[in-house]
């Protein structure tokens, strides 16, 4: 049996924004309608390093797999691993850091295309990192983005990423001093971090911004408050199931009453048109991103198939 090999290269030679926009849509798509099945990530430990498991398999596709990676002080370690979805056979084994940044984008890029007003044009970021770019590029991709203001506590950082990511997204990108300077009077809000406590105020969002939430994935961390929750008109996931487990934004809105898991919706249900994403121009809208395995799987095939077609990769006998 010959499996392909991808490494972070293969994938950046082949990966582009455009095909994980389509993979994710489509694959929340089959989610919605019950033609894809998700299994949410779970964790072990070790006194040094945490191993996380998730796994997804959509009917159409071909495919079904799963992401693994471990993590470290030092750092993460990521791959998929593809089965074709007739024989069980693996097909492929593919390094995923990179794959994960831009599907984790493609997920909030197809989010604000259902979510945000069509004429947002504002946007604002927190966070410099690998992410961060994923995600702005992503929402350039759907939007028509004129400017935007990054905000990072480090000054040099937040510099540097506007001076790498103007040309990237082809809108003027401004870093600015203070958070609050990146929400006030946004269309669209994007919080990128790392942080285990708020950087996000729902007292700084306009009526009308939509938020995409995307650096938290465990309940002990947050990166927006309880303001900001409750503001909202419209909440959205990409896996309910998973939220139960990880979205600790919600945490402190659900303990004390102000939303309940029947305000909050799957993205896929959005696109299918069985909930609205925003029904109002005035609306505050949250998109929370967990990150899950059928958004890997779906890019991570179209991966595969185009890796094959460019000669691209390196096959094993397995």
């Amino acid at each position: 049996m010959a499996v392909l090999l991808l490494n972070e290269h293969d994938v950046r030679q082949v990966l582009t924004m455009d095909l994980a926009l389509d993979a994710v849509a489509d694959v929340l798509r089959k989610q919605a309608l019950e033609e894809a099945q998700n299994i949410p990530r779970a964790r072990v430990q070790t006194d040094h390093a945490m191993l996380h498991v998730m796994s997804g398999a959509a009917k159409t596709i071909g495919y079904m797999g799963y992401k693994a990676y471990a993590t470290t002080k030092k750092g993460a370690s990521f791959h998929v691993g593809l089965f074709d979805g007739k024989t069980g056979a693996l097909a492929a084994l593919i390094q995923s850091d990179y794959l994960g940044q831009v599907r984790t984008g493609a997920a909030s890029g197809v989010a604000t295309q259902y979510m945000a007003r069509p004429e947002a044009s504002e946007a604002g970021l927190f966070g410099t990192g690998k992410q961060a770019r994923t995600q702005l590029q992503a929402v350039c991709k759907v939007r028509k983005i004129r400017h935007v203001h990054v905000y990072s506590p480090n000054e040099e950082h937040r510099r540097q990423f506007a001076r790498e990511m103007v040309e990237v997204c082809g809108c003027e990108i401004e870093p600015v001093p203070r958070p609050e300077l990146a929400a006030q009077d946004k269309d669209i809000v994007i919080t990128a971090t790392s942080s285990r406590e708020p950087v996000l105020s729902g007292n700084w969002i306009s009526e009308g911004t939509h938020m995409n939430v995307i650096g938290s994935n465990f309940l002990a961390k947050a990166e927006v408050d309880a303001v900001a929750v409750r503001r909202c008109e419209s909440i959205v996931v990409d896996s309910k199931d998973q939220a139960r487990l990880e979205a600790g934004d919600f945490l402190q809105a659900l303990e004390e009453g102000s939303i309940h898991w029947s305000d909050i919706h799957e993205l896929g249900q959005v696109i299918v048109g069985r909930f609205t994403g925003r029904a109002h121009p005035q609306d505050v809208t949250m998109f929370k991103s967990l990150g899950i395995a059928l958004e890997d799987v779906a890019v991570a095939a179209k991966v595969f198939q185009k890796a094959q077609s460019a000669g691209v990769g390196r096959w094993i006998e397995w």
